[in-house]
């Protein structure tokens, strides 16, 4: 059987599913966690498979207790295979989230979730064997539903209506975060997310929670509604429980599409993704570039596709990086990892059509 080296790691493969592509996601979980004092930390892979992310943070985060489950049997036998190779401490069972959570154990520091697909039936549970200050790590798959592919299936998994246009990618990833914060309400969780991610076919949100009553009913503060114009690429947002959301454009007079209810508060935490860039080990791999780049967005809500946008005005393109640095005279403004082309800036629609107007007549 062939060894599969990652990192730290050497795996065999056997019949358990393997995805090479996400090393770099594993690269970034690893240098996620490489921010914090880890040694004595109780760690919980909830979707174990080969086991290579739960070795891998042994390995290299030298944590102090690790554990892995999968539901399926035969899975769990290879990882617990890998785990001996790697010369690991870890404790490997055969069974699910939820008969893990039914123990009433204390909780772990660490949780990582990585299905295929929802992690929306393992959400609930993970908050079960969770404490105030533990690492929530969520990935999710299923991003057609998320991105408004599947509008109805988004409906019935995460109780939101999704955006099938330019912003679906941010407001997919910030449905989920929603989800997740009405979930850890019901626990007196309130959630603080550290770092979002929205790359290739999967979304990824780091966070972490803490106990309180009162943050965790300002955190469902936190979320609203968006709306969206395909016309002239404007859009609006508004918090609360029972928000004013437009569905008008202002600026062009179009219908909207409303979309939610979402996570409308800050998807980063700078400080802590610039600890990533600092600790990681390779400077010059898809990883680092992927969380460099998150790293240099503003922490504003939504962007401007300016394809779309010069295409509204009957205009020739223009280099972002040109349009970037007219808006920074009086806004923040920045490029974005969730769309290549697009602008996120604090400035409204009308401030971008200046902008582009001013750079087209020069």
């Amino acid at each position: 059987m062939a060894t599969i080296t990652e990192g730290k790691a050497k795996i065999s493969k056997g019949a358990a599913f393997y995805n090479p592509k996400m090393k770099k996601l594993r690269d970034i979980s690893v240098a996620f966690l490489r921010t914090m004092d880890l040694k004595d930390a109780s760690l919980l892979d909830a979707t174990a498979a080969t086991g290579v992310r739960a070795i891998r943070y042994a390995k290299e985060l030298k944590i102090g207790k690790v554990t892995l489950i999968d539901i399926n049997a035969s899975v769990a036998a290879i990882a617990k295979k890998n785990v001996k190779s790697n010369g690991i401490k870890a404790t490997v069972l055969a069974e699910s989230l939820q008969e893990l959570a039914g123990y009433g154990k204390d909780g772990y520091e660490v949780i990582d979730l990585d299905p295929f697909g929802s992690p929306v039936p393992l959400i609930h549970d993970s908050f079960k064997i969770s404490r105030s200050g533990t690492v929530l790590m969520v990935t999710a798959t299923d991003t057609a539903t998320l991105c408004g592919a599947e509008s109805d299936a988004c409906v019935k998994t995460y109780a939101a209506k999704p955006t099938h246009g330019e912003l679906c990618h941010e407001a997919g990833i910030r449905i989920l975060l929603g989800y997740i914060a009405k979930e850890a309400a019901q626990f007196n969780f309130s959630v603080e997310p550290m770092l979002s991610i929205s790359d290739m076919h999967y979304m990824r949100i780091f966070l972490v929670l803490r106990t309180s009553a009162e943050k965790a009913v300002a955190a469902i503060k936190t979320l609203g509604f968006g709306s969206y114009c395909g016309n002239c690429q404007n859009f609006s947002y508004a918090k609360g429980i029972i928000p004013h959301v437009e569905t008008k454009c202002g600026n062009c007079g179009a219908r909207m599409d409303e979309f939610g209810p979402l996570w409308l508060g800050s998807l980063q935490d700078k400080r802590t993704i610039g600890r990533m860039l600092d600790s990681f080990l390779e400077k010059e791999g898809d990883a680092y570039k992927l969380i460099a780049k998150i790293h240099g967005e503003i922490d504003a809500p939504f962007y401007y596709s300016i394809p779309k946008v010069t295409s509204y005005l009957k205009f020739s393109s223009l280099p972002l990086d040109i349009i970037i640095e007219d808006l920074r005279k009086k806004h923040s403004a920045s490029r974005t990892h969730f769309e290549p082309d697009a602008i996120k800036t604090d400035a409204g629609i009308k401030d971008v059509i200046k902008a582009l107007s001013k750079k087209h007549r020069s």
